[in-house]
């Protein structure tokens, strides 16, 4: 009975709420529908409810402390819900976890990670904690910070990066590339490389570019500078005699 119960909800709310919604709403439903089913039982074998709610009630104000971090959980729901940062099937970063929305759920966020790990985030944590949204637009960016020679001409290195970028299956047009000098650097002059993608493709660009850069680079004799100041550092503890 339950179950049909919760099957003609998820017709009737089916494509008229988001998703998030649709799912609050079909487990709300389940929930109320297993309360009155029990309480119904419970009179049919005599249980008089008054004694049941009474007892209920000498029980409840001892667990109403633990519950409140439950009920926090339930009004950050309600506000993440209204609020809509995001849905099921974004991805988002929440401090050092990022993976796919599977859930929204009254009490939680239950997140899929990209190596197949299973997340649970309270909800009073998703409402005071920065999250990320990370495919909420369907273009990004793919920054690449890299570090050139000071001896490198810069207007060549700029010609080859944009050229990586022209000539990428996986790179937009439109937003352009972006090539900015960052500054100069102990090492090196250090450069910012943003190339624009789908949000389907970041992952497919980003490696591309990292294999094209260092093709590219050897070929043209572009120096990617090494840390000269760790490697002096290095070669002054060698020289250093042991006491």
């Amino acid at each position: 009975m339950v179950r049909l119960i919760r099957s003609l909800t998820k017709k009737i709310v089916k494509n008229r709420l988001s998703p998030q919604s649709e799912q609050l709403v079909v487990r709300s439903v389940y929930y109320v529908a297993i309360l009155i089913l029990l309480i119904t039982l419970l009179n049919e074998f005599g249980f008089r409810l008054s004694a049941i709610l009474g007892a209920a009630g000498i029980f409840g104000v001892a667990i109403g402390f633990a519950s409140q971090t439950s009920f926090s959980n339930i009004i950050s729901g309600i506000f993440l819900i209204s609020e809509k940062p995001f849905k099921v099937g974004d991805v988002v970063q929440v401090s050092s976890n990022i993976g796919t929305i599977e859930s929204i759920d009254l009490l939680s966020i239950k997140l899929k990670t990209p190596d197949n790990r299973y997340v649970r985030v309270p909800n009073e944590t998703m409402i005071k904690t920065e999250v990320i949204n990370i495919t909420r637009y369907p273009v990004r960016r793919v920054d690449i910070n890299l570090s050139v020679s000071y001896d490198d001409d810069l207007h060549k290195v700029q010609e080859v990066l944009l050229g990586l970028a022209e000539s990428n299956p996986w790179a937009l047009k439109d937003p352009a590339p972006l090539f900015s000098i960052d500054k100069f650097g102990d090492s090196g002059i250090q450069i910012l490389f943003g190339v624009w993608t789908k949000k389907e493709d970041i992952q497919n660009l980003k490696t591309s570019l990292m294999i094209g850069i260092k093709e590219k680079f050897k070929q043209e004799n572009i120096t990617i500078p090494f840390p000269h100041i760790l490697i002096a550092n290095a070669e002054e503890l060698k020289n250093e005699p042991i006491s």
